[in-house]
């Protein structure tokens, strides 16, 4: 064998279901000793209930690595395409500003 190693490579592969995503515009984060719970949740204007789309569960060795990785592609994103405002300054009310959905 050579001293050089080759890096290894994980084959990765996405369903068609799984690669057409899910929309969320909220995420709901807990944690215990052992993992931390993203769950995440398509909140529509009008409506006083609203389902998971999404859990994740992470290490919390996982949860701090995809912390960093979020920020470093913000900032990625911030470079190429400016600053993204921070929904605290905006004060967006909950109901978006949309009417009440009615059945």
């Amino acid at each position: 064998m050579s001293d050089q190693q080759v890096p290894s490579q994980i084959n990765i592969e996405i369903s068609e279901e799984v690669s057409e995503g899910e929309y969320a515009n909220l995420a709901i984060i807990t944690h215990s000793h052992a993992e931390f719970v993203i769950d995440f949740v398509n909140v529509m204007p009008g409506t006083p209930k609203s389902k998971v789309k999404s859990r994740i569960i992470l290490t919390p060795f996982h949860a701090k690595r995809f912390m960093k990785a979020m920020l470093e592609n913000v900032k990625k994103f911030e470079a190429a395409n400016g600053i993204i405002q921070d929904m605290e300054a905006l004060e967006i009310p909950f109901t978006f500003g949309g009417p009440t959905a009615q059945a």
